[in-house]
């Protein structure tokens, strides 16, 4: 694909990787002139990149987003493991910084960022909380349903769906009883916090998996309210840069090979 000007962040500006890369020497070497906007890798299905992209949404944050496509082993690129050395999704380069893991990403945009909509309370206790639960479920859940566990805990493609669907219910019963105490409108009081970043990428992605959330009132009130904001549609996997036409097969198809 061809360069495109910088867009806004409702679309943002799509490098493709590969040939591109040489192209780009400011990416490759994480060097940008002040003005240059940050560049987020990313993977249009990717739960853990469309959390930072749900805050680079809600902070109204532009920035450039190179696609690695993950099915096609990009992220397995010598120029990416530069970046990252265990070759995953997201990193996001902010002039000499390189940052990989989202939830890392997602607090350094709030606290480079703390006006634009902030999405933690002063109060340290309930920041101290909200972090936890981040941690519910993207230490504790998602990760147990990425291909790489799924594959040698089982061995067996077979077996993945319902591997995966053990664990992502295991994760909601008890998200289910902290959301009861914790939630208002959002997933921590009424306002929107990190932990609604982390919850509507897992609650997409135990979907994926066939898991009725609706046995889960409290996430699936939370989540449909989530998708009701014109951040979470925008960042939404059907909406990015690198979206296939077939979306919605591709889905179905690629599930089992997610990092």
């Amino acid at each position: 694909m061809n360069a495109v000007a910088t867009l806004p962040l409702s679309s943002p500006h799509l490098l493709t990787s590969n040939a591109q890369w040489d192209a780009f020497p400011e990416v490759k070497t994480h060097q940008r002139a002040e003005d240059a906007k940050p560049t987020l890798y990313s993977f249009w299905r990717s739960s853990c990149s469309w959390r930072v992209r749900i805050v680079l949404e809600l902070k109204e944050l532009d920035y450039d987003y190179v696609a690695v496509n993950l099915i096609q082993g990009e992220h397995r690129n010598s120029d990416f493991l530069e970046l990252n050395p265990q070759g995953f999704v997201p990193v996001f380069v902010d002039g000499d910084v390189v940052l990989s893991e989202s939830l890392a990403i997602m607090e350094y945009l709030e606290e480079n960022h703390p006006a634009r909509t902030p999405l933690l309370p002063e109060n340290v206790h309930e920041r101290a909380k909200i972090r936890s639960l981040c941690h519910l479920i993207a230490s504790n859940m998602q990760p147990l349903s990425t291909y790489r566990v799924m594959h040698l805990a089982t061995g067996d493609t077979s077996k993945y769906a319902a591997w995966a669907s053990h664990w992502i219910h295991r994760g909601f019963e008890a998200l289910e009883k902290e959301l009861q105490k914790c939630s208002g409108r959002y997933s921590f009081g009424n306002e929107l916090t990190l932990l609604d970043a982390v919850l509507a990428p897992q609650v997409f992605r135990a979907r994926l998996f066939k898991v009725d959330v609706d046995e889960y009132p409290t996430i699936a009130a939370i989540d449909g309210r989530l998708n009701e904001l014109a951040a979470f549609r925008r960042s939404h996997p059907s909406r990015q840069p690198d979206t296939p036409e077939d979306a919605h097969e591709a889905v179905k198809r690629d599930i089992l090979h997610d990092l």
